[in-house]
């Protein structure tokens, strides 16, 4: 037996063999992962070991009938083309266009009328290979060109399109040899090539399976980046939530901690405000305009104080407000403010009394001493009737 033949037959089965390995591991990755991404390229292996299948068959065996050898032929050239389109197809579902279910059916028709044309054309091995490696000549090299645009995102896959596009113009140049020029001779280094082409389409085909699982693996890696910066906004929003107060918008007393450690550096004046009657708003006019009115004096709060003071709703009808400004004159002006702003009644809300405490918030001082402090002010002033 030729020392070509039995090469051949070497890298056909090292091949095969390397493909079932694969197919297998895509198996296993499409199993595990679950990515509806994944499934083009595992029909692509189980292609490629198809074909594989059907050239293993037809040495075995040597049918002799010339249907069999057109039937061969059609397997061979529908699976093998198949796998082709279907790599390419599963780069596309990475980038963001993914292929509709009509598309696969097109591609599938499309491919069997292929593989029944040429395999009917085809008078010769030679012109049956020529024709198939120039289809995957022409489909990897469109393939690359592909893949340039994203840079080296497809990096692997890229670099295994690209030497299987070579292998396979090799291929098509040593078959034009046998069909219209002198054929390599027997143990020319052209020749030995040919016969060993499976084994350099098997380590062009590792190459296209690492590149097909980093893809894989980088693009989890990115939506489960997408995802954590996801739960993070959203942590944060709930702990924003959390420290709200529903009805009012202001913050809440959870929130006042946080308040006073941004003040203690440069200090600060804390304002407790309590509404007076507020009770009896919500015994004689309800509920909701007690409601009402909490959302009224909040308002007026917020719209006294600068943007950088902090509004608190502390319990009820109590409010707090961390300001920035220590001087008295300045505290005073903004108290008379929210004092003008709620004095008088309207459809909704009733004329709002309220009574008002501060104390000063010393830079490093206690933040729960200031704010008795301020407590127990609003408290005198409350029983001295200094609420207007």
């Amino acid at each position: 037996m030729p020392m070509e033949l039995l090469l051949w037959r070497w890298s056909t089965i090292a091949q095969t063999t390397s493909n079932l390995i694969i197919a297998v591991f895509f198996i296993a990755l499409a199993m595990s992962l679950r990515r509806r991404e994944l499934n083009a390229w595992l029909a692509a292996w189980l292609f490629n070991l198809g074909a594989l299948g059907v050239t293993i068959a037809y040495w075995i065996f040597r049918p002799e009938l010339s249907w069999i050898r057109t039937l061969a032929g059609i397997g061979y050239t529908f699976c093998k083309t198949m796998f082709v389109l279907l790599l390419i197809v599963g780069v596309s579902h990475f980038v963001g266009r993914p292929a509709k279910r009509s598309t696969y059916v097109r591609m599938t028709l499309a491919t069997a009328l292929f593989a029944v044309v040429v395999a009917y054309a085809s008078q010769t091995l030679q012109q049956l290979g020529i024709i198939q490696e120039s289809v995957i000549a022409l489909s990897f090299g469109a393939g690359t060109i592909y893949l340039l645009r994203y840079g080296g995102r497809f990096g692997w896959v890229t670099a295994g399109f690209t030497l299987r596009t070579a292998l396979s113009l090799v291929s098509v140049y040593t078959y034009g040899l046998h069909i219209w020029s002198t054929p390599p001779s027997a143990g020319s280094a052209l020749s030995v090539l040919v016969a060993a082409h499976s084994s350099f389409d098997t380590a062009a085909e590792w190459i296209i399976a690492l590149g097909c699982l980093l893809t894989s693996y980088r693009l989890i890696q990115h939506e489960l980046t997408a995802s954590n910066n996801e739960l993070r906004v959203a942590q944060k929003q709930m702990q924003q939530l959390l420290k709200r107060d529903h009805l009012t918008g202001v913050f809440n007393r959870r929130a006042l901690p946080a308040m006073f450690d941004e003040a203690r550096g440069s200090g600060a004046t804390v304002l407790f405000f309590d509404l007076d009657d507020f009770k009896k708003i919500n015994d004689v006019k309800g509920h909701h305009t007690g409601d009402a009115s909490l959302t009224r004096f909040a308002r007026a709060l917020q719209e006294s104080f600068r943007t950088g003071d902090r509004v608190i709703r502390y319990a009820g009808d109590e409010f707090v407000v961390v300001a920035q400004d220590m001087d008295p004159t300045v505290i005073e002006e903004r108290v008379r403010s929210v004092r003008e702003k709620v004095r008088q009644a309207d459809a909704d809300v009733p004329a709002l009394r309220f009574s008002v405490g501060h104390a000063r918030l010393h830079p490093d001082g206690d933040p729960e001493v200031a704010l008795r402090e301020a407590d127990q002010a609003m408290y005198d002033a409350k029983a001295a009737g200094r609420g207007e």
